[in-house]
């Protein structure tokens, strides 16, 4: 099958890319490139580096499935520059979707995120439950998922909202809150807790990938919009997880985040999808890691310091 990886490069995307050569596939990868490649050389691997608002640039001509990651991640990158968040997740999504249906492709994925709930008092957030982004990013994500569902009628489309992803990429961030509060004990033997009973979802990062493989297996079989997470955890509590690895010291401090909620994953588990990996897998994973030299805490594992560099002084021109 040949499958198509926009943000193929990325902390996801990498780990994507290398899993489906595993199983054989054809694999073509589209990404900017703004934290460079480490993906190795492979005689089934053809990478573009390209911007994916350039449509007509994106090497669709043969592709079976397209598998849609790239975007400006998270909100202190989306609230850095709205005008390139919303270009590049909305606009040049729906420019994507298009190219696909007219090259005939018979599957697209998309990596929406289960932030586009916003903040929610129900004790389970299920998929039926009403969208209240609060950033820029969230709504980005929802307003593409609403685009891509008004097509669902004319390709096979799985929009999956991750919770938030932990644990190793060869293209590694330290910006999300399992990573970062472990890079944080490892090297500053301290971390920094904001708030902290703020309950939030996670999922492994073998997990992630799998959930991908997972809906590439099956098709049509099972199609619309699911939720990926299967650990809520307070951000205390990962902390203290995070401790018992990495003995350090906890300092907690006020938060203006107030999104908090646990994700429920059982449509997906309906699916047969089976979750094998865990938040303590993450941290001893990258506890064993780091000791061995497997990534260092630099610029490029954070996105907002990269996206600060790229596009910081055109924040708010044309």
């Amino acid at each position: 099958m040949h499958v198509l990886v926009t943000g193929g490069c990325g902390y996801i995307g990498t780990n994507l890319t290398q899993a489906l050569l595993g199983q054989g596939h054809q694999v073509t990868v589209v990404d900017i490139m703004w934290f460079g490649n480490v993906l190795a050389p492979h005689k089934n691997l053809k990478v573009v580096q390209g911007d994916i608002r350039d449509a007509e640039k994106i090497p669709m001509q043969g592709v079976d499935v397209v598998m849609h990651l790239a975007n400006v991640a998270n909100d202190p990158c989306g609230d850095l520059d709205s005008k390139l968040a919303w270009e590049v997740n909305a606009l040049a999504s729906m420019q994507l979707i298009e190219l696909a249906l007219r090259y005939k492709v018979k599957q697209f994925m998309y990596a929406s995120s289960g932030s586009v709930y916003g903040v929610k008092d129900e004790p389970q957030v299920t998929e039926d439950l009403s969208l209240v982004p609060i950033s820029d990013y969230n709504k980005t994500k929802m307003i593409s998922e609403r685009v891509f569902l008004s097509y669902q009628r004319d390709i096979i489309l799985q929009c999956i909202r991750p919770a938030t992803v932990c644990g190793l990429s060869p293209r590694m961030r330290l910006d999300v809150s399992v990573n970062m509060m472990t890079s944080q004990a490892l090297i500053k033997k301290k971390m920094t807790v904001f708030g902290g009973n703020q309950i939030r979802p996670n999922i492994h990062m073998k997990d992630m990938i799998g959930v991908y493989l997972h809906f590439l297996k099956l098709g049509s079989q099972a199609t619309g919009v699911f939720n990926a997470g299967f650990e809520n955890i307070s951000i205390l509590d990962i902390a203290k997880m995070v401790d018992k690895h990495v003995p350090a010291e906890i300092v907690i401090t006020e938060s203006n985040d107030p999104r908090s909620y646990s994700l429920n994953s059982d449509k997906l588990l309906a699916t047969g999808f089976k979750p094998r990996y865990g938040v303590e897998d993450a941290i001893k994973e990258m506890v064993a890691a780091y000791q061995a030299g497997a990534f260092k805490d630099e610029d490029n594992c954070y996105n907002i310091r990269t996206m600060k560099k790229l596009y910081g002084p055109k924040v708010g021109k044309g």
